[in-house]
């Protein structure tokens, strides 16, 4: 399972301190964020108030206004902190021996991590504003490199931006659903049959360029294309609209 996002982790809470003044207020930002996420986790979002979370850190009230403007400031900077936890707990292999169980692995952690921390992962996942969190993206970039050697090596099935929502739509789906259920209707072969749905969807049981047609040797070719260097910037964007409308046919 992957780790509680209670674990202790500051790469959500701002830059490093530089100074003692900056290290005790990213220090009491995080004592804010974790006592919030606490009691997020025992009572759902109706149980941060700001005068719960106050009295969990061991502050008052106004402090809490000082640090995070408001109370939607500090769940921002909670789901915030969550998205850095799960970057964290990731494992990157740069270049995994089966690509599509490393996708598998990726999305279970997904997986894991939402069971782990339903009410965190329900703030993180059910508000579109999420989406333009520094660490909501940093983790879409690390989806994207999965995604990127996956057409490198001509497993892609589909254009690599559709892949990575779908990877993303069906993860995040999964758990939301899941929790979302009574407990007595919830099963386990939700998550394998819409992993395996997904994998279906993006991916080819065999590298596609030994396949027919030139559609997936197109996508291995343009996920390389931004790493060569013998051709000039205007060779690249014209070669790329090639291998663009030649995937496209696949």
């Amino acid at each position: 399972m992957a780790p509680s996002a209670s674990s202790p982790n500051t790469s959500g809470t701002g830059p490093a301190a530089t100074d003692p003044a900056s290290a005790a207020r990213e220090q009491t930002r995080l004592r804010v964020i974790e006592a919030a996420i606490g009691l997020l986790a025992q009572g759902g979002r109706d149980a941060v108030t700001t005068r719960a979370v106050a009295d969990a850190a061991g502050l008052q009230a106004p402090a809490i206004y000082r640090l995070f403007g408001d109370k939607d400031g500090l769940l921002d900077a909670v789901a915030e902190h969550g998205f850095s936890t799960f970057i964290a707990s990731k494992h990157i292999d740069p270049d995994p021996a089966d690509p599509i169980e490393d996708l598998r692995a990726g999305w279970n952690a997904s997986i894991e991590f939402g069971l782990a921390n339903p009410a965190l992962f329900t703030l993180m996942y059910t508000e579109p504003t999420r989406a333009h969190s520094a660490a909501f993206k940093a983790g879409m970039a690390i989806l994207m490199g999965r995604v990127r050697r996956l057409a490198a090596g001509g497993w892609l099935l589909v254009d690599e931006e559709l892949a990575a929502q779908t990877i993303h739509a069906t993860a995040r789906g999964a758990v939301l659903t899941w929790l979302s259920l009574p407990e007595e209707q919830r099963d386990p072969a939700l998550f394998s049959t819409l992993r395996e749905a997904m994998v279906s969807a993006v991916t080819t049981q065999r590298p596609a360029v030994q396949g027919p047609g030139p559609a997936g040797a197109a996508r291995a070719l343009r996920a390389a294309l931004p790493e060569q260097t013998v051709l000039s910037a205007a060779e690249r964007h014209l070669l790329g609209e090639w291998l663009e409308r030649l995937a496209a046919e696949g």
